[in-house]
């Protein structure tokens, strides 16, 4: 098939979870796999329709790329999307933008959606999927990797993996990748 390395789609990526249950051997799919997006179930509607019906499209048009995580066998646990994106100096608190350099803005990755089977929630996934995200995209040349939290209860989350709210929207959250590279 065109744009594949073997049987691996070059914007197809797997997440290695060893040490979750049920993450002991990733194995790749051929994308798109409608069967293992179609058996995807998180408790987000918003979040399984856009990897039934619109991952392939924004894959396909380079405005996101989508990481996966493989259970044993052929299904989906869990993904994320990552775009390029810009954080604006003024939205930054003043402390942080005295490290900067004194453009408008500084470049960013986006993590567009973040996702979790419920068959896979509470084995500690979302926080692998993020992890992977934060440690693998941080040799890019971004100040940051931004999110923005659907709920209050997912900008905890994102805090409690060291996120840090912007000053005027507590649901928009930055990580500093040069606190990536140092720890």
């Amino acid at each position: 098939m065109p744009g594949t390395q073997g049987d691996i789609p070059h914007h197809l990526h797997a997440v290695w979870c060893q040490r979750h249950i049920g993450f002991s051997k990733t194995i790749f799919a051929q994308w798109p796999g409608l069967l293992l997006q179609k058996a995807f179930n998180s408790d987000s509607e918003q979040l399984n329709r856009y990897l039934r019906e619109q991952v392939t499209q924004d894959v396909r048009r380079r405005v996101a790329a989508c990481f996966v995580a493989l259970a044993d066998g052929p299904r989906i646990a869990g993904y994320y999307t990552l775009a390029s994106a810009s954080l604006l100096l003024a939205d930054l608190a003043a402390s942080t933008c005295k490290k900067l350099p004194r453009y408008p803005t500084v470049p960013a990755i986006r993590m567009g959606r973040l996702a979790v089977d419920q068959a896979f929630k509470g084995q500690g996934l979302g926080g692998a999927l993020l992890a992977d995200a934060r440690a693998a995209r941080s040799g890019i040349a971004a100040f940051a990797l931004m999110v923005d939290a659907k709920n209050e209860a997912a900008a905890a989350f994102y805090r409690h993996h060291g996120f840090i709210a912007l000053p005027d929207s507590s649901l928009s959250l930055f990580l500093p990748l040069a606190t990536i590279q140092r720890s």
